[in-house]
């Protein structure tokens, strides 16, 4: 009885110990990091996926558009080639086939930026080989006796607006776009032939649209202000600093040549030993150009970070490094540009107001 009365004075459970508290909180307390680590793993495998869908789709959605571009303008190159149309309608028929190019052209440079860049590179070599079909078909149905520009002029100077308008010899080698770039940069307002000289235009204020900045040599230009459209050909030696362009720059055989400009689409064809200090939406694109170098924008003056938002150029997109070499098709880096090592950058250009 001894026994039995002994064996129901033990407690029927043992309280738990202070440590075995702790160590419960402790245990639920890695199973809710486990838990919460988890979670957020499965978060951020969610949202990768669905950005990983939604470049899947957009670069999709690209192939789809530029097959169908290609297949209609290749459609047009036959039926140009089978059956040529009167000779009347011979230049109207070929400038829309360059036109359509370039519409290619475009859509690959303002997609670039979310494509592979294998895609990129493949689109880039069918754009080429698109111009090199039209520039055939050019030869065989406008012969050069009938693609020569003819005016009352002696003959050295029909040959130096041929030149003035950059299309050399044969004007079918330079897309339809670039052609009606020249015309405009013919005849636009703009700065032409000096030599030696500090050249400032103010913009504050008016409502310019294309300007041309053509044929210097060792000059400074300052632009202040905004302007629709900037188009730049033969400079040599010279500094040009503007202040956003709302469009396009186009820039065609500058040579020595410094640049800090702005703008949503920049494209360099023919330039040599020059820097492009530059602030853009969409990627640069080069043709034909060797020992360029690249940097950020770096030009100041009273009111520009008002014009930079107003030309929706506000922000930084980091496109200043992203070039496109339309020439060079392989895998690896392009040797013709390069980025310029911050040691070597200019400083800021501050532009006074009252130079203008």
């Amino acid at each position: 009885m001894a026994d039995d009365d002994g064996a129901s004075s033990i407690p029927n459970s043992i309280p738990p110990h202070p440590s075995d508290s702790s160590l419960h909180k402790k245990h639920a307390s890695v199973i809710e990091r486990l838990a919460n680590r988890n979670q957020t793993r499965l978060e951020n495998s969610i949202t990768r996926r669905s950005e990983s869908d939604s470049s899947s789709s957009s670069t999709s959605s690209f192939l789809v558009r530029f097959s169908d571009s290609k297949r209609a303008i290749e459609s047009d190159l036959a039926q140009c080639r089978l059956t040529p149309p009167e000779p009347s309608q011979v230049r109207s028929h070929l400038d829309g086939i360059s036109a359509s190019i370039s519409d290619l052209e475009k859509l690959v440079a303002e997609t670039s930026y979310s494509l592979p860049s294998y895609e990129v590179r493949a689109s880039l070599k069918s754009i080429s080989e698109l111009k090199q079909s039209l520039e055939d078909l050019n030869s065989e149905l406008l012969p050069k006796k009938k693609f020569s520009f003819k005016n009352k002029g002696t003959k050295k100077d029909t040959k130096s607006e041929s030149k003035d308008l950059g299309l050399g010899n044969a004007g079918s080698m330079l897309t339809n776009k670039q052609q009606q770039a020249s015309y405009i940069a013919r005849d636009s307002p703009g700065i032409r032939d000096k030599d030696g000289e500090v050249l400032v235009k103010n913009f504050k204020g008016s409502d310019v649209g294309e300007f041309t900045i053509s044929g210097l040599s060792s000059c400074e230009v300052k632009l202040i202000g905004s302007v629709r459209a900037l188009f730049i050909h033969k400079l040599r030696n010279c500094k040009v600093y503007t202040g956003p362009v709302m469009g396009s720059i186009l820039i065609d055989d500058v040579e020595g040549c410094t640049f800090a400009m702005a703008s949503h689409q920049i494209r360099i064809h023919n330039a040599k030993n020059s820097d492009f200090y530059l602030r853009v939406r969409s990627r640069p694109i080069i043709e034909d150009s060797s020992s360029v170098r690249f940097a950020p924008y770096c030009v100041s003056y009273e009111g520009i970070e008002e014009d930079l938002k107003d030309a929706s150029l506000g922000e930084e997109t980091g496109n200043w490094e992203n070039v496109d070499d339309f020439r060079w098709l392989r895998a690896v880096q392009s040797p013709n540009w390069s980025i310029l090592a911050e040691g070597e950058r200019i400083d800021t250009v501050k532009i006074s107001s009252t130079e203008g």
